[in-house]
């Protein structure tokens, strides 16, 4: 209702889910910003289920495993919501939600409609709601397809992406994994330390090329660049989202002198940016 009512008045809106994998302005938000607690969830029993967007990633795959349903545990781990999720197609481990999604129900253009998946234009780290082809939207609920399968299976598989995430991953305060990995054949070739299997997909991790150029632990003011996983930009001692985003704009420059290749950024900078500047 709040969606439609500001659509009809021509106001924007932001959506909070969780929070996490954004980095709101230090000159704040302007329009309307919406916390989304909408966490219905229905089950059909034929393998498709329901569920509203404020819903927790995680607690999807909980609910679901429960229920018999396998495919989603990649999402242990990964905090914030499924409408955070489907903004930015989250997903690890060779898994995106973008697979299981099949039905929206969204707020768009001052209507509410069902629509495909399609709708979404899902891509790598990626959909209509992040590049502003669609402007305004705001996604109510979702319907998923998930195959059956053993819950021991999906518990086992889960603790194990668990298991790698805490072993590798800053435990420091943070906006998550802030750039997307890259795709690039020409340069995965010249780099002789970059595993064999990435090396044969052209990927190439952000964190091992911030972590090759040196910049591990560099800092501006409270933000610093992780020692542990060097894709994590953390908040050490009481950083400004400024901060932040220059420590981001510094590796972006880096990478670009060094190998030729730009970071694009996983991490969403909310609000008013316009007085920003990396220097």
């Amino acid at each position: 209702m709040h969606a439609l009512i500001a659509q009809a008045e021509g106001w924007p809106i932001s959506v909070l889910g969780g929070g996490s994998n954004m980095l709101p302005s230090d000159d704040g938000v302007p329009g309307i910003v919406i916390r989304n607690l909408a966490r219905s969830f229905v089950d059909d029993g034929a393998g498709s289920v329901w569920v509203e967007t404020g819903f927790g990633y995680q607690d999807l795959f909980l609910k679901t495993v429960q229920l018999g349903y396998r495919g989603l545990e990649f999402a242990v781990g990964i905090p914030g919501s499924i409408g955070g999720a489907l903004v930015s197609n989250a997903g690890a481990y060779r898994s995106n939600i973008s697979e299981f999604v099949r039905e929206l129900d969204v707020v768009w253009n001052g209507k509410r409609e069902t629509v495909g998946a399609e709708w979404m234009g899902f891509k790598y780290r990626d959909s209509v709601l992040r590049t502003g082809e669609v402007t305004n939207a705001v996604v109510l609920a979702i319907r998923l397809v998930l195959p059956r399968g053993p819950r021991k299976a999906s518990y086992d598989e889960a603790r194990e992406y668990q298991r790698q995430r805490i072993s590798k991953q800053p435990p420091s305060p943070s906006a998550g994994s802030f750039f997307k990995n890259i795709t690039d054949f020409a340069l995965a070739g010249t780099l002789v330390d970059l595993p064999a299997p990435l090396k044969e997909k052209g990927i190439i991790p952000a964190g091992f090329l911030i972590e090759r150029v040196g910049l591990k632990g560099f800092r501006i003011g409270g933000a610093a660049v992780g020692n542990r996983h060097a894709n994590f930009i953390l908040n050490v001692n009481g950083a400004t989202a400024t901060e932040i985003r220059r420590v981001a704009e510094h590796v972006k420059l880096t990478i670009r002198d060094r190998y030729g290749v730009e970071l694009e950024e996983e991490v969403l900078f909310v609000g008013d940016w316009s007085r920003f500047s990396a220097n």
